[in-house]
């Protein structure tokens, strides 16, 4: 399975995803600078956090214009997987890859720490390893993880179970203050209409080890693996062993 981690200018969660993929799967992921546009042969395509461009403007959207974007679409329109963590969701929903979008926390200020989640949907290729239900300890780290979408598409997500984490209570509880940052219905991730693309807020390469603090992360990467395993769809040309 061939991974790309893109990079932008001000991307500061990269190598994160290196390290931690690879210390989960046992397998190589490589950095891919944002002004390249030819990644057809990836697998799976991670956008990390960080602050692509320095958040000018509003976040994510400077990003969404660099050219990897336009090859992004593509082959997430093709099936591959695209997973989105932070400013990786910012942008996906910049562009146009997921729904809704990133605004202001509620209370204005930068949130720091750890929080816990719902998996509210446990049959996606992204969390198909945890149990539905299943209350996660994540790190989050964000100004902007206020998740707004208009009715019509909220009902839709709801509908078609494509909220895929909740911000919760330690036991699990889920009520309107449970978001640490205003976020609509606690939104804490969201998967497309196909199933292959996902954005989530926290960060789950930051707790994937028992070295950082906890591996609540860890089923996010082996349920990706175990994923594209399974799956019968067209793998890339170069496969590597795992």
């Amino acid at each position: 399975m061939k991974t790309a981690v893109i990079v932008f200018p001000g991307s500061n969660c990269d190598r994160d995803n290196v390290n931690s993929w690879y210390a989960v799967t046992g397998l190589k992921a490589d950095l891919i600078w944002h002004k390249e546009s030819h990644i057809s042969d990836y697998d799976l395509i991670i956008i990390p956090g960080g602050f692509s461009f320095g958040d000018y403007l509003r976040t994510g959207c400077v990003a969404r214009f660099s050219p990897i974007m336009k090859e992004v679409a593509r082959q997430a329109a093709a099936g591959r997987m695209v997973l989105g963590i932070c400013n990786g969701f910012q942008i996906l929903t910049e562009a146009g890859l997921l729904p809704g979008a990133l605004m202001r926390n509620r209370d204005l200020k930068y949130l720091c720490k750890d929080i816990f989640l719902r998996v509210e949907n446990n049959s996606t290729p992204f969390t198909c390893d945890y149990a539905l239900g299943q209350i996660l300890r994540l790190p989050i780290s964000h100004g902007e993880g206020n998740y707004f979408v208009g009715p019509e598409e909220h009902k839709r997500l709801v509908d078609e179970g494509r909220i895929v984490f909740r911000y919760s209570s330690p036991e699990g509880q889920v009520y309107p203050n449970a978001s640490p940052n205003g976020s609509l219905d606690a939104i804490a991730g969201v998967i497309n209409q196909n199933g292959n693309v996902m954005g989530l807020m926290p960060h789950p390469e930051r707790l994937a080890e028992d070295i950082l603090g906890g591996t609540d992360g860890r089923a996010l990467f082996t349920s990706i693996l175990n994923s594209y395993r399974l799956a019968p769809t067209k793998k890339s040309g170069a496969q590597q062993r795992g």
